[in-house]
């Protein structure tokens, strides 16, 4: 117990917090940023004669793109060094999580590298968020039978 209390102690001396509310400030800025690209691709679809169904489907693609483009010249961990959160909540950064343990196993091969490592990070997550999606439809439409 004292050689914990110790230890908690010397990381406590040795560590420094974050600055919270510029952590917060930047991940605002950065994630709004993303998100107002976003807007403004839909916003440029659709004056080209674009339904809006099919601008929201390219601005998906597009900024999916961007995220993939981003990770694989390295670029987007030092946009998530400064942004934080503000990169991991839009859909860059799930291009992000997708593409960045392929690349970082292209190394061992298509299927044993990249492959094998495409979904080790998202995947629980859209595992997960089916899984719960499925529970919580079927919670719904038992509870409006009645």
């Amino acid at each position: 117990m004292i050689e914990k209390q110790k230890y908690s102690k010397m990381v406590e001396k040795e560590t420094t917090n974050s600055p919270i509310v510029k952590d917060c400030i930047k991940a605002f800025l950065i994630g709004g940023a993303i998100c107002t690209l976003g807007q403004v691709l839909t916003n440029l679809y659709m004056k080209a004669d674009m339904g809006k169904t099919q601008a929201q489907t390219l601005t998906s693609v597009t900024l999916i793109l961007f995220g993939v483009v981003l990770t694989a010249l390295h670029l987007y961990e030092k946009i998530a060094k400064h942004a934080g959160a503000g990169t991991l909540v839009p859909i860059t950064g799930f291009a992000n999580s997708m593409c960045s343990p392929a690349i970082e196993f292209k190394s061992e091969g298509f299927i044993l590298g990249v492959g094998a490592k495409l979904f080790s990070i998202a995947g629980p997550v859209i595992v997960y968020g089916v899984s719960a999606s499925v529970i919580y439809g079927i919670i719904y439409w038992i509870t409006t039978l009645f």
